[in-house]
Protein backbone atom coordinates (compact mmCIF):
# COMPACT_ATOMS: atom_id res chain seq x y z
CA UNK A 1 0.00 0.00 0.00
CA UNK A 2 1.52 3.88 -0.82
CA UNK A 3 1.69 5.89 1.99
CA UNK A 4 1.68 9.42 2.32
CA UNK A 5 5.46 9.45 2.15
CA UNK A 6 5.11 8.08 -1.47
CA UNK A 7 6.89 4.47 -0.75
CA UNK A 8 5.50 0.77 -0.28
CA UNK A 9 6.01 -0.61 2.84
CA UNK A 10 7.43 -4.16 3.44
CA UNK A 11 4.13 -6.87 3.14
CA UNK A 12 4.00 -8.19 6.60
CA UNK A 13 4.31 -11.76 5.20
CA UNK A 14 7.91 -10.72 4.07
CA UNK A 15 9.15 -9.81 7.96
CA UNK A 16 6.95 -13.04 8.61
CA UNK A 17 9.63 -14.95 6.46
CA UNK A 18 12.50 -13.42 8.13
CA UNK A 19 11.30 -14.53 11.72
CA UNK A 20 10.97 -17.87 10.14
CA UNK A 21 14.66 -17.71 8.97
CA UNK A 22 15.54 -16.84 12.00
CA UNK A 23 13.61 -19.52 13.47
CA UNK A 24 15.27 -21.88 10.90
CA UNK A 25 18.71 -20.46 11.92
CA UNK A 26 18.56 -21.55 15.87
CA UNK A 27 16.50 -24.52 15.49
CA UNK A 28 19.81 -25.68 13.27
CA UNK A 29 22.46 -24.41 15.56
CA UNK A 30 20.16 -26.05 18.88
CA UNK A 31 20.18 -29.21 17.03
CA UNK A 32 23.80 -29.27 16.63
CA UNK A 33 24.34 -28.05 20.01
CA UNK A 34 22.75 -30.67 21.57
CA UNK A 35 25.81 -32.79 20.65
CA UNK A 36 27.76 -31.16 22.64
CA UNK A 37 25.85 -31.70 26.07
CA UNK A 38 22.80 -30.25 27.39
CA UNK A 39 24.21 -26.58 28.68
CA UNK A 40 25.52 -25.48 25.06
CA UNK A 41 22.02 -26.79 23.62
CA UNK A 42 20.08 -23.92 26.34
CA UNK A 43 22.47 -21.52 25.87
CA UNK A 44 21.26 -21.51 22.19
CA UNK A 45 17.81 -21.69 23.02
CA UNK A 46 18.31 -18.49 25.38
CA UNK A 47 20.28 -16.80 22.08
CA UNK A 48 16.62 -17.05 19.88
CA UNK A 49 14.56 -16.06 23.20
CA UNK A 50 16.82 -12.82 22.92
CA UNK A 51 16.69 -11.65 19.72
CA UNK A 52 12.62 -12.08 19.18
CA UNK A 53 12.69 -8.79 21.57
CA UNK A 54 14.89 -7.10 18.55
CA UNK A 55 12.72 -4.20 16.53
CA UNK A 56 14.33 -5.78 13.62
CA UNK A 57 15.18 -2.28 12.62
CA UNK A 58 17.94 -3.28 9.96
CA UNK A 59 16.23 -6.38 8.47
CA UNK A 60 13.05 -3.87 7.88
CA UNK A 61 14.82 -1.41 6.18
CA UNK A 62 16.89 -3.81 3.70
CA UNK A 63 13.87 -5.36 2.62
CA UNK A 64 12.29 -1.58 2.19
CA UNK A 65 14.90 -0.74 -0.01
CA UNK A 66 15.59 -3.89 -1.75
CA UNK A 67 11.81 -4.09 -3.17
CA UNK A 68 11.91 -0.06 -3.57
CA UNK A 69 14.71 -1.23 -6.42
CA UNK A 70 13.12 -3.98 -7.43
CA UNK A 71 9.82 -2.02 -8.24
CA UNK A 72 11.90 0.81 -10.00
CA UNK A 73 13.45 -2.10 -12.41
CA UNK A 74 10.55 -3.41 -13.07
CA UNK A 75 8.54 0.00 -14.05
CA UNK A 76 12.09 0.72 -16.41
CA UNK A 77 11.39 -2.81 -18.10
CA UNK A 78 7.84 -1.89 -18.77
CA UNK A 79 8.25 1.73 -20.06
CA UNK A 80 10.97 0.37 -21.98
CA UNK A 81 8.63 -2.69 -23.27
CA UNK A 82 10.84 -5.62 -21.58
CA UNK A 83 9.21 -8.40 -20.30
CA UNK A 84 9.11 -8.22 -16.26
CA UNK A 85 10.04 -11.85 -15.74
CA UNK A 86 12.71 -12.96 -13.31
CA UNK A 87 16.01 -12.22 -14.16
CA UNK A 88 19.22 -14.47 -13.76
CA UNK A 89 20.85 -11.88 -11.66
CA UNK A 90 16.95 -11.49 -9.62
CA UNK A 91 17.45 -13.34 -6.20
CA UNK A 92 14.20 -15.61 -5.19
CA UNK A 93 11.87 -14.55 -2.02
CA UNK A 94 13.76 -16.85 -0.08
CA UNK A 95 17.12 -15.49 -0.93
CA UNK A 96 16.07 -11.99 -0.11
CA UNK A 97 14.76 -13.50 3.37
CA UNK A 98 17.55 -14.84 4.43
CA UNK A 99 19.85 -11.87 3.84
CA UNK A 100 17.44 -9.97 6.23
CA UNK A 101 17.87 -12.77 8.79
CA UNK A 102 21.11 -12.79 8.28
CA UNK A 103 21.76 -9.01 8.97
CA UNK A 104 19.70 -9.30 11.91
CA UNK A 105 21.89 -12.33 13.02
CA UNK A 106 24.83 -10.13 12.79
CA UNK A 107 23.26 -7.30 14.88
CA UNK A 108 22.77 -9.42 17.84
CA UNK A 109 26.20 -11.03 17.41
CA UNK A 110 27.12 -7.10 18.14
CA UNK A 111 24.87 -7.10 20.65
CA UNK A 112 26.38 -10.04 22.48
CA UNK A 113 30.03 -8.55 22.49
CA UNK A 114 29.38 -5.36 23.30
CA UNK A 115 27.35 -6.79 26.61
CA UNK A 116 30.61 -8.39 27.05
CA UNK A 117 32.97 -5.36 26.67
CA UNK A 118 30.49 -3.01 28.37
CA UNK A 119 30.04 -5.49 31.35
CA UNK A 120 26.37 -5.25 30.89
CA UNK A 121 23.54 -7.72 32.41
CA UNK A 122 20.72 -5.37 31.21
CA UNK A 123 19.30 -4.53 27.53
CA UNK A 124 15.36 -3.63 26.68
CA UNK A 125 14.98 -3.23 30.21
CA UNK A 126 15.35 -6.69 31.00
CA UNK A 127 18.56 -8.73 31.55
CA UNK A 128 20.23 -9.88 29.04
CA UNK A 129 21.98 -12.91 27.56
CA UNK A 130 24.50 -12.96 30.00
CA UNK A 131 22.15 -11.78 33.28
CA UNK A 132 19.84 -14.90 32.08
CA UNK A 133 23.05 -17.33 32.26
CA UNK A 134 23.66 -15.48 35.76
CA UNK A 135 20.37 -15.80 36.92
CA UNK A 136 20.00 -19.57 35.51
CA UNK A 137 23.22 -20.40 37.08
CA UNK A 138 24.52 -18.31 39.90
CA UNK A 139 22.67 -20.19 42.83
CA UNK A 140 24.03 -24.04 41.88
CA UNK A 141 27.58 -22.48 41.25
CA UNK A 142 27.28 -21.05 44.87
CA UNK A 143 26.12 -23.97 46.14
CA UNK A 144 29.21 -26.09 44.62
CA UNK A 145 32.02 -23.55 45.58
CA UNK A 146 32.36 -21.28 42.78
CA UNK A 147 32.28 -17.03 43.58
CA UNK A 148 30.10 -14.80 41.69
CA UNK A 149 33.26 -13.56 39.56
CA UNK A 150 33.53 -16.92 37.81
CA UNK A 151 29.54 -17.58 37.29
CA UNK A 152 29.88 -14.24 35.18
CA UNK A 153 33.01 -15.50 33.70
CA UNK A 154 30.56 -18.36 32.67
CA UNK A 155 28.26 -16.29 31.08
CA UNK A 156 30.04 -13.79 29.24
CA UNK A 157 31.99 -16.01 27.79
CA UNK A 158 28.39 -17.96 26.38
CA UNK A 159 27.77 -14.06 24.87
CA UNK A 160 31.30 -13.92 23.41
CA UNK A 161 30.39 -17.45 21.87
CA UNK A 162 27.67 -17.28 20.59
CA UNK A 163 28.36 -13.97 19.18
CA UNK A 164 31.01 -15.77 16.87
CA UNK A 165 29.25 -18.66 15.93
CA UNK A 166 25.86 -16.05 14.70
CA UNK A 167 28.69 -14.28 12.78
CA UNK A 168 29.72 -17.04 11.08
CA UNK A 169 25.97 -17.81 10.76
CA UNK A 170 25.86 -14.31 8.56
CA UNK A 171 28.86 -15.08 6.29
CA UNK A 172 27.47 -18.67 5.37
CA UNK A 173 23.91 -17.11 4.21
CA UNK A 174 25.40 -14.58 2.26
CA UNK A 175 27.80 -16.91 0.72
CA UNK A 176 24.98 -19.17 -0.25
CA UNK A 177 22.79 -16.78 -2.17
CA UNK A 178 21.94 -17.97 -5.41
CA UNK A 179 23.32 -15.35 -7.23
CA UNK A 180 26.40 -14.96 -9.82
CA UNK A 181 29.78 -15.67 -8.92
CA UNK A 182 30.57 -11.79 -9.36
CA UNK A 183 27.34 -10.74 -7.62
CA UNK A 184 27.87 -12.79 -4.46
CA UNK A 185 31.46 -12.02 -4.28
CA UNK A 186 30.20 -8.16 -4.27
CA UNK A 187 27.76 -8.87 -1.60
CA UNK A 188 30.40 -10.69 0.51
CA UNK A 189 32.47 -7.72 0.10
CA UNK A 190 30.03 -5.07 1.69
CA UNK A 191 29.47 -7.57 4.56
CA UNK A 192 33.18 -7.67 5.52
CA UNK A 193 33.92 -4.41 5.37
CA UNK A 194 30.37 -3.80 7.77
CA UNK A 195 32.18 -6.01 10.14
CA UNK A 196 35.46 -4.62 9.99
CA UNK A 197 34.68 -1.64 10.35
CA UNK A 198 31.89 -2.22 13.24
CA UNK A 199 35.21 -3.88 14.82
CA UNK A 200 37.80 -0.82 14.73
CA UNK A 201 34.55 1.37 15.74
CA UNK A 202 33.95 -0.42 19.11
CA UNK A 203 38.29 -0.98 19.52
CA UNK A 204 38.25 2.75 19.29
CA UNK A 205 35.38 3.46 21.66
CA UNK A 206 37.40 1.22 24.43
CA UNK A 207 40.29 2.49 23.44
CA UNK A 208 39.19 6.51 24.21
CA UNK A 209 37.29 5.45 27.18
CA UNK A 210 40.66 3.57 28.59
CA UNK A 211 42.57 6.83 27.49
CA UNK A 212 44.71 5.13 25.18
CA UNK A 213 43.45 6.75 22.43
CA UNK A 214 43.40 10.93 22.82
CA UNK A 215 40.09 12.35 23.01
CA UNK A 216 39.28 15.21 20.23
CA UNK A 217 36.20 15.34 18.81
CA UNK A 218 36.77 14.07 14.79
CA UNK A 219 38.04 11.04 16.91
CA UNK A 220 34.64 10.86 18.62
CA UNK A 221 32.76 11.84 15.84
CA UNK A 222 34.39 9.01 14.01
CA UNK A 223 34.43 6.26 16.33
CA UNK A 224 30.26 6.92 16.96
CA UNK A 225 29.92 6.64 12.80
CA UNK A 226 31.65 3.21 12.53
CA UNK A 227 30.63 1.30 15.56
CA UNK A 228 26.74 1.44 15.11
CA UNK A 229 25.83 3.58 12.12
CA UNK A 230 27.54 1.46 9.70
CA UNK A 231 25.63 -2.10 10.17
CA UNK A 232 22.86 -0.27 10.98
CA UNK A 233 22.26 1.94 7.90
CA UNK A 234 24.90 1.38 5.25
CA UNK A 235 25.07 -2.51 5.53
CA UNK A 236 21.08 -2.82 4.88
CA UNK A 237 21.13 -0.48 1.90
CA UNK A 238 24.57 -1.73 0.14
CA UNK A 239 23.15 -5.38 0.84
CA UNK A 240 19.92 -4.09 -1.28
CA UNK A 241 21.46 -2.14 -3.91
CA UNK A 242 23.48 -5.23 -4.49
CA UNK A 243 21.18 -7.72 -4.44
CA UNK A 244 19.11 -5.63 -6.68
CA UNK A 245 22.03 -5.19 -8.92
CA UNK A 246 22.27 -2.03 -8.52
CA UNK A 247 25.66 0.13 -9.42
CA UNK A 248 28.48 0.65 -7.61
CA UNK A 249 27.56 4.31 -8.02
CA UNK A 250 24.05 4.44 -6.68
CA UNK A 251 25.47 2.63 -3.80
CA UNK A 252 28.20 5.09 -3.14
CA UNK A 253 25.81 7.73 -3.24
CA UNK A 254 23.50 6.27 -0.46
CA UNK A 255 26.71 5.52 1.95
CA UNK A 256 27.55 9.58 1.03
CA UNK A 257 23.94 9.92 2.62
CA UNK A 258 23.44 7.68 5.15
CA UNK A 259 26.74 8.26 6.43
CA UNK A 260 25.31 11.04 8.16
CA UNK A 261 22.15 9.69 9.10
CA UNK A 262 23.74 6.88 10.82
CA UNK A 263 25.99 9.44 12.94
CA UNK A 264 22.59 11.52 14.07
CA UNK A 265 21.74 8.30 15.29
CA UNK A 266 24.49 7.28 17.13
CA UNK A 267 24.75 10.80 18.46
CA UNK A 268 21.33 10.47 19.49
CA UNK A 269 21.99 6.98 21.35
CA UNK A 270 24.50 8.85 23.62
CA UNK A 271 22.07 11.38 24.19
CA UNK A 272 19.49 8.67 25.29
CA UNK A 273 21.45 6.82 27.46
CA UNK A 274 22.63 10.11 29.12
CA UNK A 275 19.84 12.35 29.46
CA UNK A 276 16.71 9.61 28.30
CA UNK A 277 14.27 7.98 30.02
CA UNK A 278 15.44 4.29 30.92
CA UNK A 279 12.21 2.82 30.90
CA UNK A 280 11.53 4.37 27.02
CA UNK A 281 14.98 3.13 25.67
CA UNK A 282 15.28 0.05 28.25
CA UNK A 283 18.86 0.32 28.62
CA UNK A 284 20.39 0.37 31.93
CA UNK A 285 20.09 4.26 32.96
CA UNK A 286 23.32 6.46 32.94
CA UNK A 287 25.96 3.68 31.96
CA UNK A 288 27.49 5.46 29.69
CA UNK A 289 28.68 7.79 33.12
CA UNK A 290 29.94 4.63 34.64
CA UNK A 291 31.67 3.09 31.99
CA UNK A 292 33.54 6.66 31.24
CA UNK A 293 32.73 6.64 27.51
CA UNK A 294 34.71 9.43 25.90
CA UNK A 295 31.28 10.45 23.63
CA UNK A 296 30.94 13.68 21.62
CA UNK A 297 28.69 15.41 25.25
CA UNK A 298 31.69 14.52 27.59
CA UNK A 299 34.04 15.86 24.41
CA UNK A 300 32.34 19.51 24.76
CA UNK A 301 31.96 19.43 28.75
CA UNK A 302 35.83 18.44 29.10
CA UNK A 303 35.89 22.07 27.14
CA UNK A 304 34.29 23.66 29.87
CA UNK A 305 34.77 25.26 33.54
CA UNK A 306 32.34 22.49 34.81
CA UNK A 307 34.28 19.64 34.22
CA UNK A 308 35.89 19.45 37.51
CA UNK A 309 32.55 19.20 38.78
CA UNK A 310 32.12 15.82 35.95
CA UNK A 311 35.37 14.57 36.40
CA UNK A 312 34.98 13.33 40.22
CA UNK A 313 32.44 10.96 39.63
CA UNK A 314 33.07 10.40 35.42
CA UNK A 315 33.94 6.46 35.13
CA UNK A 316 32.85 5.18 38.50
CA UNK A 317 32.03 1.96 38.16
CA UNK A 318 30.29 2.58 41.55
CA UNK A 319 28.53 5.89 40.64
CA UNK A 320 24.91 5.88 42.28
CA UNK A 321 21.88 7.56 40.91
CA UNK A 322 21.73 10.59 42.65
CA UNK A 323 25.31 11.53 42.17
CA UNK A 324 24.44 10.39 37.86
CA UNK A 325 21.54 12.36 38.24
CA UNK A 326 23.55 15.54 39.14
CA UNK A 327 26.28 14.62 37.12
CA UNK A 328 23.53 14.68 34.06
CA UNK A 329 22.27 18.15 35.02
CA UNK A 330 25.75 19.74 35.29
CA UNK A 331 26.12 18.28 31.71
CA UNK A 332 23.25 19.83 30.61
CA UNK A 333 24.06 23.49 32.70
CA UNK A 334 27.39 23.49 31.05
CA UNK A 335 25.40 23.38 27.36
CA UNK A 336 26.78 19.55 26.64
CA UNK A 337 23.69 18.24 25.42
CA UNK A 338 22.38 21.44 23.41
CA UNK A 339 25.79 21.02 21.53
CA UNK A 340 25.11 17.74 20.59
CA UNK A 341 21.79 18.42 19.79
CA UNK A 342 22.95 20.48 17.08
CA UNK A 343 25.30 18.32 15.91
CA UNK A 344 22.38 16.27 15.74
CA UNK A 345 20.55 18.64 13.69
CA UNK A 346 23.71 19.08 11.48
CA UNK A 347 24.12 15.83 10.32
CA UNK A 348 20.27 15.61 9.28
CA UNK A 349 20.69 18.98 7.14
CA UNK A 350 24.14 17.09 5.64
CA UNK A 351 21.98 13.79 5.00
CA UNK A 352 18.72 16.08 3.49
CA UNK A 353 21.17 17.64 0.85
CA UNK A 354 23.03 14.20 0.10
CA UNK A 355 19.64 12.24 -0.52
CA UNK A 356 18.18 14.81 -2.93
CA UNK A 357 21.02 15.55 -4.90
CA UNK A 358 20.68 14.99 -8.64
CA UNK A 359 23.86 13.10 -10.25
CA UNK A 360 23.08 10.78 -13.04
CA UNK A 361 23.32 7.21 -12.87
CA UNK A 362 24.39 7.74 -8.87
CA UNK A 363 20.88 9.49 -8.45
CA UNK A 364 19.21 8.07 -5.57
CA UNK A 365 15.81 7.18 -7.17
CA UNK A 366 12.33 8.42 -5.57
CA UNK A 367 10.98 5.63 -3.79
CA UNK A 368 14.47 5.11 -2.00
CA UNK A 369 14.14 8.71 -0.93
CA UNK A 370 10.72 8.79 -0.03
CA UNK A 371 11.63 5.58 2.71
CA UNK A 372 14.73 7.20 3.80
CA UNK A 373 13.16 10.67 4.27
CA UNK A 374 10.37 8.75 6.40
CA UNK A 375 13.10 7.41 8.39
CA UNK A 376 15.25 10.43 9.04
CA UNK A 377 11.71 12.06 10.79
CA UNK A 378 10.98 8.93 12.51
CA UNK A 379 14.40 9.28 14.04
CA UNK A 380 13.82 12.93 15.54
CA UNK A 381 12.85 13.29 18.55
CA UNK A 382 12.97 9.33 19.16
CA UNK A 383 12.63 7.86 22.57
CA UNK A 384 14.26 4.68 22.34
Amino acid sequence: MRTGTGYEHTPVPLLADVAHELEQIFAAKNAQAQSYGNKFGQLWSLVAKQIRGGKAVRPWLFLETYYALDRGRHLENETSGLPAQRTPTRPVQSDVARIAAAIEALHFAFLLHDDVIDADTMRRGKPNLIGELIQQHQDVANNNGAPNSLVTHYAQTGGILAGNLLLAAAHQIFARVQLPEQSRIRLLDVLDETVFETTAGEFNDVGLSAGVIACDLPTVVDMSARKTAVYTFELPLRAAVALSGGSLKLEQSLVSATTHLGLAYQLQDDLLSTFGDPTAHGKDPYSDLREGKQTAIIHFARQTTMWPQIAANFGNPDLDTESAVKMRDTLIQCGAEAFVRSLVEEQMQLFHQKLHRADGEATIPADVRDLLSNVATNLQGRQS
